[in-house]
């Protein structure tokens, strides 16, 4: 089995919301606490990071050119250089005490968003969607940390995690693509990991990131784990698939709340990885806006 490679000489705060343009041959990720956006070119090495007025909890590039961005505010739609162009929506938690997180498209370019609830006392974060139309909606709160979100190829399934509780939902769709009621896919006992966020590969699998589990899980469809990669650091925080072939798996890690001994003797936390697979990975839409 390969083993996970760091991508270039890096590391960050905490890194998420990894991002592939096959367009650009370029990886894209957040580094929420420290309101960036990074962009590295696999061809060139170029490394480039765009700062934003406050954190980036997660992003989509858009169709038109630049970003749909979940600030801890609201969310925006900027230019290719990060300039805050239209304000979207609000957040509708309130944003003193809960942070957007983890985010992405569906099958239909349509943006979603998950807050994380700061306080812990109980479950207040919730998931909103921004339409093509950039109408915003709620789909589902009793949330603490929203996060795993990624969508089936067959269009008939939303899955998410809600990493303190230790679990992954899948919720299904309609035809139009509106949500049910979720259900578990699978829980996890201590000592697995706690689910991060994730991505989904083209046999319609699951690849979460489990952070403190110092490893990279995938599940079946039916939630059976089917394959475990370690990990060199504890904290994973997210994947995507990416490359020529969309065979290299993307890992963005933590060192967030870490101890200067752990730092000390697992340097590259924080730092972004990539690890060779033997299946292709669903390809992420740009947000699609009418």
């Amino acid at each position: 089995m390969a083993e996970p490679q760091p991508l270039f000489d890096y590391t960050g705060y905490l890194p998420e919301c990894p991002t592939w343009s096959e367009a650009e041959q370029a990886l894209y990720w957040a580094d929420i606490m420290e309101c960036e956006i990074h962009r590295y070119d696999t061809r060139s090495g170029e490394h480039q990071v765009l700062q934003f007025p406050e954190e980036v909890g997660c992003f989509s590039l858009r169709e038109k050119g630049g970003f749909i961005v979940a600030l801890r505010s609201g969310i925006w739609l900027t230019d290719a250089h990060g300039l805050l162009r239209r304000k979207v929506c609000d957040n509708p938690s309130n944003p003193e005490l809960a942070r957007f997180n983890d985010g992405g498209t569906d099958r239909d370019g349509r943006f979603y968003a998950g807050t994380f609830w700061g306080p812990g006392d109980y479950n207040g974060a919730l998931l909103m969607r921004v339409d093509n139309d950039l109408k915003p909606t709620v789909i589902q709160c009793d949330i603490h940390g929203a996060n795993g979100l990624a969508f089936s190829a067959d269009r008939r399934w939303m899955y998410t995690s809600d990493t303190p509780n230790a679990v992954i939902y899948r919720t299904p769709l309609d035809e139009q693509g509106e949500p049910g009621r979720r259900e578990v896919f699978r829980r996890f006992q201590p000592g697995e990991g706690i689910p991060d966020g994730a991505a989904i590969d083209v046999e319609g699998c699951y690849w979460s990131a489990m952070f403190d589990g110092w490893r990279i899980a995938r599940f079946s469809p039916q939630g059976e784990e089917l394959e475990s990669y370690p990990m060199p650091v504890r904290c994973p925080t997210m994947v995507c698939f990416g490359g020529a072939d969309m065979q290299t798996l993307y890992i963005t890690t933590t060192r967030e709340n870490m101890e200067d001994d752990e730092l000390a003797q697992y340097p590259l936390s924080g730092a972004i990885f990539t690890l060779p697979v033997a299946v292709a990975g669903m390809k992420k839409l740009p947000f699609r806006e009418r």
